[in-house]
């Protein structure tokens, strides 16, 4: 079983918008461009990642090689789509909104 443990950070510059990090390197090897959009980051949490936890909205797994193979992950804000599929049905009768 594959598991690390991580640094959440999350960015001033745009909401649900999160950084994933070995927690050992923090943000010390991460490339210019990608500090310049993401923004100072706000620190949010440590914990463990493994390839069987399930977290929301994230696939622990692809968060995992990504983090491995570049330094980190970023967690992008849910699509309009995404935030639909959580509202509440619209009522069966329309007429009684007024």
């Amino acid at each position: 079983m594959i598991s690390i443990q991580v640094s959440v950070y999350k960015s001033p510059k745009k909401a649900e918008l999160y950084l994933y990090v070995l927690q050992k390197e923090q943000l010390e090897n991460l490339p210019d461009e990608l500090k310049v959009m993401f923004g100072k980051p706000e620190h949010v949490i440590d914990f463990e990642i493994s390839e069987n936890k399930k977290m929301p909205r994230v696939n622990p797994l692809e968060a995992i090689k990504s983090i491995q193979k570049k330094g980190y992950f970023i967690q992008m804000p849910p699509t309009e789509i995404e935030k639909l599929g959580h509202m509440p049905p619209p009522p069966e009768r329309l007429d009684n909104i007024f």
